[in-house]
């Protein structure tokens, strides 16, 4: 769905929400991974700065991890806004009219398109959370990558921007990468397990 015809056609907007209305369940029904678990705990240790994330699941602020700490790129699928007024709402409340048998939503307070916090296709990227991400990556010592193949932008380019200002690149992911020549350290595995261990040895020099 690109954000031109959500945004454009009322046949758009039902189309998505019909979709949404049988995916959102599915998705509020994920729990945390184990790398989820393991990142939460480095802020627990006083091990992380933040974390830049393309997810919209929510599943970082799930495992434990403050919002305040998490960098949200694509938006977050658990919220919606009015594009009109910007009055928020919570998916969830969103799912209530759906499930009523509401199928185009319109915002009660001014009646104007109701739109998932989520970037759609040919949106514009949220200047705010990605100029922050660029702040926080330049302003890192170490930049660890987990479980990304880093084909997305503008995303991708953190490593880069952390790399160029002397961070030290970590990348923790199955597959090749564009960036594992730049890696200072490239570990092709499981991140769960990887980021578990790290947790583990840390814990151990506490």
């Amino acid at each position: 769905m690109t954000y031109q015809h959500f945004v454009g056609t009322e046949a758009g907007r039902r189309k998505y929400w019909e979709v949404g209305r049988q995916s959102y369940p599915l998705m509020r029904k994920a729990e945390p991974n184990a790398a989820h678990l393991a990142i939460a705990e480095l802020h627990r240790l006083d091990r992380l700065d933040c974390c830049i994330t393309q997810n919209v699941d929510n599943l970082h602020q799930r495992a434990g991890l403050p919002e305040a700490k998490v960098i949200e790129l694509h938006g977050n699928a658990t919220r919606a806004r009015c594009l009109d007024c910007g009055q928020p709402y919570s998916r969830d409340e969103v799912q209530g009219w759906l499930d009523s048998g509401v199928e185009i939503p319109r915002c009660p307070a001014c009646g104007g398109v109701v739109k998932p916090h989520t970037i759609l296709f040919g949106e514009p990227m949220p200047a705010p959370a990605t100029q922050e991400a660029e702040r926080r990556a330049r302003a890192s010592d170490v930049f660890v990558v987990v479980g990304s193949s880093l084909v997305v932008y503008p995303a991708a380019y953190m490593p880069a921007h952390a790399k160029h200002a002397g961070a030290t690149l970590v990348i923790v992911n199955l597959s090749p990468t564009p960036y594992d020549g730049q890696a200072d350290l490239l570990i092709p595995a499981r991140a769960g397990e990887v980021m578990d261990a790290i947790v583990q040895r840390l814990r151990s020099l506490v």
